[in-house]
């Protein structure tokens, strides 16, 4: 069973940039894909970006525009999510996933994180 571990969330104003991190532990951590969900209040909860296991490929969700950014630090096996310029509309709880590969992890991930709480003002 692997353990994914986020931390970054909280609250932020309009126009500043967050980053969300992501560590898993347990099981056998390595070799799997990693990535992000989010689900807004009131909403379906929608993928937002994945990277895989060697940080070589990406993928973004369709709504994503240029201000979300994922990347992975191999040394630490951590996956973080940048969002730049955030907007209320951002607020959300983000949510990692692990999954065997890109295309896996970004529609049907086998692993989910309890989620981070991303709070936007305006």
């Amino acid at each position: 069973q692997v353990e994914l571990v986020e931390s970054g969330g909280g609250s932020v104003q309009a126009g500043d940039s967050l980053r969300l991190s992501c560590t898993p532990s347990g099981g056998t951590p390595g070799g799997y894909a990693l990535g992000w969900f989010r689900q807004g209040p009131g909403k379906e909860r929608e993928f937002v970006a994945a990277i895989n296991w060697s940080g070589t490929q990406t993928t973004n969700g369709d709504f994503v525009k240029g201000r979300f950014a994922i990347s992975r630090d191999k040394s630490t096996n951590t996956a973080y999510l940048l969002v730049n310029s955030v907007k209320p509309d951002d607020t959300a709880v983000y949510y990692c996933v692990a999954g065997n590969t890109l295309a896996l992890v970004s529609t049907t991930p086998r692993y989910w994180g309890q989620g981070t709480q991303v709070t936007v003002s305006s």
